[in-house]
């Protein structure tokens, strides 16, 4: 009998392609959450976020509610500072784990590769990343959809945010791969303090050397238009975006990612850094230094101009929206006037000084046409008085130029016209005044030179400010022509309002 021996087929294996990117993935979204276990990280965040917040939501009144958004997208760039110091000394900690636990042996059998994991650690910041951006966009969104929102804003501005989050983050992995100790990333930190204190005082400031900063903050007295404000913005994003690739990248090649993917990453981030580095770095121009200059001595062929009333109100295009508000002061300032005043025709013209761009904080000099008027860039808390003063002295000397040399009683009809009609004019006169006392003589604030008052007309108003408005504009009427003769004091100005003459003369020298 013959036996038929029939061989069993071997079972068919399916294996499973390798994902070893899946797995990066994983691990990255694995740190992620780990780094909020680190106190420092998780305070940090809860201090930026809630430092924002209050912020936002604090702001009721005042030049608050008037913000200019291309001043607003800087002001997102300095709350993630802290976040971003915790982030590069967590994130470094964390890298070191393996090293500080004696696991790293175990590393060699299995799958994923060294550096790989490095490429976990440097994506583990990334939602760290979004969360600002969030905070950012949030921020600005909500300051842009205020009525009294002036402007445009930068995505370039705003990005400067985030990137630094992911540069600090990307920093620590950096440094865990090329001192591999936990003192160096606290090192990193005040090594990186001390540079920037160093490059700035050893350079003068230069152009160059200011830039290369993760974070430029530059500050003015006034707004400049949004084409005037000359910050190479979009070339910093891109410097700032080569240093987030350039740390990285670097971090994975210290790590063992030798293929030349990654060496073409480091030499395309290291050209992606000195592009930008060296476009943020060419100064300003000369087409916009023209432009700064032709905005701050001739802005009448910069702007247009609307009609409220009997007045007319020039702008820059950014702020035509505006003129309506200015409207209201102005009527509110000459609804207590009489006489010619009460319908005088002004001019209202926006003006400021752009010549060294937001770097400068220059007096602008005084009108000396009549009956025109100077109001600034920014609006809202003490600039509304400041303005109304402004308006009052040129309704009672004739131009800005003269209003600034008033010395005589003519000085408490202008505080009168200038707060009496507020809603807090007592509130208004402190805030209007450079010592914000109610007391004393004091130096009067405005949108050009500033005005004086003697320690007799300061007393002379408060009383006035006391009384029932009704009744005191009724004999500022009354007495219009005596109130604004020149020479008139402020004795006779308290006797014609029915006030206690004060001590003392008006000596704006007092």
């Amino acid at each position: 009998m013959n036996t038929v021996m029939e061989a069993t087929a071997p079972p068919v294996v399916h294996s499973e392609p390798r994902r070893p990117w899946a797995a990066v993935f994983a691990l990255a979204r694995f740190e992620a959450r780990d780094l909020l276990r680190y106190i420092p990280v998780l305070v940090a965040l809860v201090v930026y976020i809630g430092y924002t917040l209050w912020g936002l939501l604090s702001e009721r009144e005042g030049m608050d509610a008037f913000p200019a958004l291309q001043d607003v997208d800087r002001g997102t760039q300095s709350a993630p500072f802290l976040l971003g110091i915790a982030l590069l000394v967590c994130v470094n900690r964390a890298a070191l784990r393996s090293r500080r636990r004696g696991t790293d042996r175990h590393f060699d059998v299995l799958v994923m590769e060294p550096w790989r994991r490095t490429v976990a650690h440097v994506l583990s910041v990334v939602p760290f990343a979004v969360l600002t951006a969030l905070v950012v966009l949030g921020e600005f969104t909500w300051q842009a959809l205020k009525p009294g929102a002036v402007g445009h804003g930068s995505v370039a501005e705003l990005a400067v945010g985030p990137l630094y989050v992911m540069l600090c983050g990307a920093l620590g992995v950096l440094f865990a791969r090329l001192v591999p100790t936990v003192f160096a990333a606290p090192l990193l930190v005040l090594g990186l303090f001390t540079f920037s204190v160093f490059i700035s005082a050893g350079t003068s400031d230069a152009e160059w050397s200011r830039w290369l900063s993760p974070v430029v903050g530059e500050n003015s007295t006034e707004t400049l238009p949004s084409d005037l404000i000359g910050r190479p913005a979009a070339w910093h994003a891109l410097y700032l975006l080569g240093l987030v690739l350039l740390a990285a990248t670097v971090a994975v090649l210290a790590g063992g990612g030798r293929t030349w993917h990654v060496k073409a990453g480091v030499a395309g981030a290291l050209a992606l850094t000195l592009t930008g580095a060296v476009a943020q770095s060419g100064g300003v121009s000369a087409e916009l230094t023209a432009a700064r200059e032709r905005a701050t001595t001739t802005p009448e062929k910069e702007q247009s101009c609307t009609r409220h009333g009997t007045s007319t109100y020039c702008a820059f295009p950014e702020w035509t929206g505006r003129t309506g508000t200015w409207a209201g002061v102005v009527d509110r300032v000459q609804a207590l006037a009489a006489g010619s005043a009460a319908k005088e025709q002004l001019l209202v013209r926006q003006r400021f000084d752009a010549t060294y761009g937001l770097t400068g904080d220059s007096t602008i000099a005084s009108l000396t046409a009549p009956h025109q008027v100077t109001v600034g860039t920014r609006w809202g808390g003490n600039r509304v008085p400041e303005f109304a003063a402004a308006v009052a002295s040129v309704l009672v000397a004739g131009s800005e130029a003269k209003g600034g040399e008033l010395c005589d009683g003519r000085m408490v009809t202008v505080m009168w016209l200038a707060v009496g009609g507020a809603a807090d004019p007592i509130g208004d006169l402190k805030n209007v005044r450079l010592d914000d006392s109610l007391s004393g003589s004091a130096i009067v604030l405005a949108p050009t030179n500033s005005l004086s008052m003697s320690a007799g007309q300061t007393s002379v108003t408060v009383e006035l400010l006391k009384r029932p408005r009704a009744e005191v504009t009724a004999a500022v009427k009354e007495h219009w022509g005596e109130l604004t003769a020149p020479g008139v004091s402020t004795a006779q100005v308290a006797r014609l309002l029915g006030v206690e003459a004060p001590k003392g003369g008006d000596d704006c020298e007092e």
